[in-house]
């Protein structure tokens, strides 16, 4: 016999903190956006308080994405854990790894080939363009602008192509490993991404061409969803969220990781701190990593994608079918995993989203005790209420694709 389902009551207790007192005697209305709505981009609850169509309160209601992942990585050994990574935010799959990895990395303070490390720049900023296409392509499409949709997914798959080419998969690529690369990239990596240096200016022009001083467009974004420098500061907002308000707060420049600080290149920032302005600072970040992909595929050095320290990485595939001590310790290395020292790490790296980062703790065992995520997109989110107030209720499907979430980044 089954139980049925029912719904939980709500008590009046239970929202007087979330609700004003005009919303209790029946002066406002109380309305559920989601958790099943196309606009809240995800399983996202969203608890309004209206004034006709006037938002008087905005609270972000998340849990109904929850996965676990992070208790699941603490039952997996080091490297089995990372497959998990892929699974938070699934348009930065690159990044995720990245975090991981560098986390990983400064806890057996493992040493990277300068190789691998220009490869992981090419491949981060390629995902943080192909991030930046969804988010172009999903919010233009919010505001009606049906035709930059097609486009911004037609590049995307480009992108794609090339996550394909190096590691066998389009989306969870699981290519960054501790120590350096799954592989060397193949011979057509270099033209392959030679083609997006070449097109993808041209593209991102033509995506201004139809929204940047388009009139309706600027009707829906300029002056809505606005949050200043302070208040983006005090919510713990990061990426373009934050500098679309002023700040020029971004990790490859600030805390420069694998290479960054060879690189030449701006964050871009503006001051209004509206949807319009995290657009166009989310343009120009498209062009800006354009610029860090050619320098870093220009000088690509010679040599080894994996450190030599074969207690932490897998032994080269060309030696498990002459030696067997390589094939024991391939075979142990998969099986039980390698001993971490006890202490504790954070590493962080610039998602599209902002700072994406990684607390690492060790016993001492071959399993992480304790993993937790820093992923900008809850942060991001719970800043709604300062973005949504006094807004009409049409404005909010802008506001939530402006500041590009990612439900598999908020719920773990």
């Amino acid at each position: 016999m089954t139980t049925p389902y029912t719904i939980p009551e709500v008590t009046l207790d239970e929202i007087k903190h979330l609700v004003s007192q005009r919303a209790i005697d029946g002066e406002t209305v109380l309305l559920n956006m989601g958790p099943q709505h196309p606009s809240t981009h995800g399983v996202l609850r969203l608890l309004l308080e209206l004034d006709g169509e006037t938002v008087v309160t905005c609270v972000p209601d998340i849990g109904y994405l929850h996965t676990g992942i992070e208790k699941n990585m603490e039952s997996k050994t080091y490297i089995k854990a990372e497959v998990m990574t892929d699974r938070l935010d699934y348009l930065n799959t690159v990044g995720n790894n990245f975090a991981y990895c560098l986390a990983v990395e400064k806890m057996i303070e493992l040493d990277v080939p300068p190789r691998a490390q220009a490869i992981r720049v090419i491949l981060a900023e390629l995902q943080r363009i192909a991030s930046h296409l969804i988010w172009l392509a999903t919010s233009a499409l919010d505001v009606a602008a049906m035709s930059v949709f097609l486009y911004a997914f037609r590049e995307r798959e480009i992108i794609l192509d090339v996550l394909e080419l190096v590691s066998g998969q389009r989306m969870m690529t699981t290519y960054i490993r501790p120590g350096g690369l799954w592989r060397d990239v193949p011979v057509e990596f270099d033209a392959a991404v030679r083609n997006i240096l070449d097109t993808f200016p041209k593209r991102i022009d033509e995506y201004e061409d139809l929204l940047t001083k388009n009139p309706l467009f600027l009707d829906r974004t300029m002056g809505i969803g606005k949050i200043s420098a302070e208040e983006a500061i005090q919510w713990g907002a990061t990426g373009s969220t934050l500098r679309g308000s002023g700040p020029d707060w971004d990790l490859r420049k600030k805390r420069p990781y694998s290479g960054y600080e060879q690189y030449d290149f701006e964050v871009p920032t503006a001051t209004e701190g509206d949807v319009y302005a995290r657009y166009l600072v989310r343009i120009r970040e498209m062009r800006e990593a354009l610029k860090i992909i050619e320098q870093a595929l220009n000088k690509l050095p010679l040599g080894p994608v994996s450190t030599n320290d074969h207690k932490y990485v897998p032994p080269p595939r060309s030696e498990l079918g002459v030696s067997m001590e390589s094939l024991i310790h391939h075979f142990k290395l998969w099986t039980e995993g390698f001993n971490v020292p006890k202490g504790s790490v954070y590493a962080a790296v610039e998602s599209p989203r902002g700072e994406l980062g990684v607390f690492l703790e060790s016993d001492g065992g071959p399993k992480p005790f304790r993993i937790h995520w820093r992923t900008p997109s809850y942060n991001n989110l719970e800043a709604m209420p300062v973005m949504t107030e006094g807004l009409l209720i049409a404005d909010l499907v802008a506001i939530i694709g402006s500041i590009d979430i990612v439900l598999g980044d908020v719920d773990r």
